[in-house]
């Protein structure tokens, strides 16, 4: 059974405004693609951190059946936030550690129902590094951003 990797990323022109979401799925055997496919979309009006949180959560919610899945995330808010913060968000009602609501709560709710149906590793790369399905998955944010700009 082959392996599968999603490579996400978000893109905003302003920070908010236009943005852009992409993720690259692929079944990998070995070093060698089996099957890919590429998603993407965006908004008028947003923040990099939500296009990076859609990226994601597209990706999750595509797998037709629950799967072993590698998330593959140049964003540290969205890896730290989904492997770590997220719970103590839950344990005190969506708030943070100093009471203040949850940024994109309604997001952070969305990504953890998704990713509950699969087991997902996460792994953070650095961005515009050279990593060429990071890279792709930067080119598809950019082009689900256009209809936006």
């Amino acid at each position: 059974m082959p392996d599968l990797f999603a490579y996400t990323d978000g893109a905003c022109s302003g920070n908010p405004g236009p943005g852009g979401w992409g993720a690259l799925l692929q079944a990998k055997d070995g070093a060698t693609v089996v099957k890919q496919r590429e998603l993407n979309g965006g908004a008028a009006e947003t923040t990099n951190n939500r296009m990076e949180l859609l990226a994601a959560i597209a990706a999750l919610e595509a797998l037709e059946r629950p799967s072993d899945i590698t998330i593959v995330t140049d964003s540290a808010y969205v890896k730290n936030g989904v492997t770590s913060w997220i719970h103590g968000w839950k344990r005190n009602g969506w708030k943070t550690s100093t009471r203040q609501p949850v940024k994109n709560e309604d997001l952070w709710r969305r990504l953890d129902t998704a990713q509950a149906r699969h087991r997902v590793t996460w792994q953070w790369v650095k961005g515009h590094a050279g990593h060429p399905e990071n890279e792709r998955a930067d080119e598809l944010a950019r082009a689900g951003m256009k209809p936006y700009k």
